[in-house]
C-alpha cells in the first residue's frame, strides 16, 4: 500500500496532507525518514512514525446497516440520552454516517472507514435517500406534487424529489439532499405534520426486513458498489451531512 494512502486510512490525515508530511520529512518507516512520494509499505510488517509518534496499523474496515428505533440520538455519545452506538455490540470504534433525528426510525449506516464517512456525508455525492412518511391527516395529490417540485426552506427551494402515494396519509419520498430535519420541515411548509418518518434506503442499500434495533454487516456486493460509486465521484472538500 502506498504510504500516503496508509496514513489516510489510519486516520492520521488526508492523502494530500500525507504527501505533504512525507515531503517535509516528518514520516519514518522502520526508523528511516521517507521523503519519496509513492513509497510503498507492508501495513502488517512495517513500523510507521509521524513526528516521532508510532502509528498502529489500520484497523479492519467495518460497514454496518442499523435499523434505528425511535427515541435514540444519532451520536456516539450524548449525555442524558440513548444513542445509537448503544445498539452495536462490536469492539470497533464506529461512527454514524449522516443523521436521523431522535423521533425518526429506519436505515442508518455506520463505519470506521473515514474516507467513506466523509465522502458519503458530502452533498456532492448526490446519493438518494428514500423515506416512508405518514402524516396526521389525508394529504391530496396537489400537495404531493408541491413536495415533489420543491418548497422554500431557509431562503432557497428544495431540490426536486420523487414522491409516490402509498395511502391517504402515507407516501414515499426520495431526496438527494439532506438539510436539517428536511422532510418534517417540507411537510410543515405545505400545511401538514409528520406523524411517522422511516428511512428505508440509502443509495442502493435497503433496510429490508431488518428488525428495529438490529444491525447487520453490509454484504460484499453492497460494500463493493458503495466504494466503487465513491471512487467515481471525487469530492474536494469535506462537510457534515444533515
Amino acid at each position: 500500500m502506498r504510504l500516503h494512502k496508509w496514513l489516510s486510512e489510519a486516520g492520521v490525515c488526508s492523502r494530500r496532507q500525507g504527501e505533504i508530511f512525507i515531503r517535509e520529512g516528518r514520516v519514518r518507516v522502520n526508523g528511516k525518514v521517507v521523503t519519496e512520494l509513492g513509497t510503498k509499505i507492508d501495513p502488517e510488517k512495517d513500523r510507521v512514525e509521524v513526528d516521532g509518534r508510532s502509528l498502529k496499523p489500520a484497523e479492519e474496515k467495518i460497514y454496518l446497516a442499523l435499523h434505528k428505533p425511535r427515541g435514540y440520538v444519532t451520536s456516539v455519545r450524548h449525555a442524558g440520552h440513548q444513542v445509537v452506538m448503544e445498539l452495536i455490540d462490536l469492539p470497533a470504534r464506529l461512527y454514524p454516517v449522516g443523521r436521523l433525528d431522535k423521533e425518526s426510525t429506519g436505515l442508518l449506516l455506520l463505519t470506521n472507514d473515514g474516507r467513506l464517512h466523509h465522502r458519503l456525508s458530502h452533498p456532492s455525492f448526490d446519493h438518494e435517500k428514500e423515506y416512508e412518511v405518514a402524516v396526521e391527516r389525508p394529504i391530496d395529490d396537489d400537495t404531493l406534487r408541491r413536495l415533489a417540485q420543491g418548497v422554500p426552506l431557509d431562503g432557497r427551494t428544495t431540490r426536486p424529489a420523487q414522491v409516490r402515494r402509498l395511502a391517504g396519509r402515507r407516501f414515499l419520498i426520495v431526496l438527494q439532499e439532506g438539510r436539517n430535519r428536511q422532510i418534517r420541515r417540507m411537510v410543515a411548509q405545505v400545511g401538514h405534520k409528520v406523524k411517522r418518518l422511516k428511512r428505508i434506503r440509502v443509495a442502493h442499500i435497503r433496510l429490508g426486513s431488518l428488525p428495529e434495533g438490529a444491525w447487520r454487516h453490509l454484504t460484499a456486493g453492497e460494500k463493493k458498489k458503495l466504494l466503487r460509486d465513491l471512487d467515481q465521484k471525487k469530492v474536494a472538500s469535506v462537510i457534515t451531512d444533515e
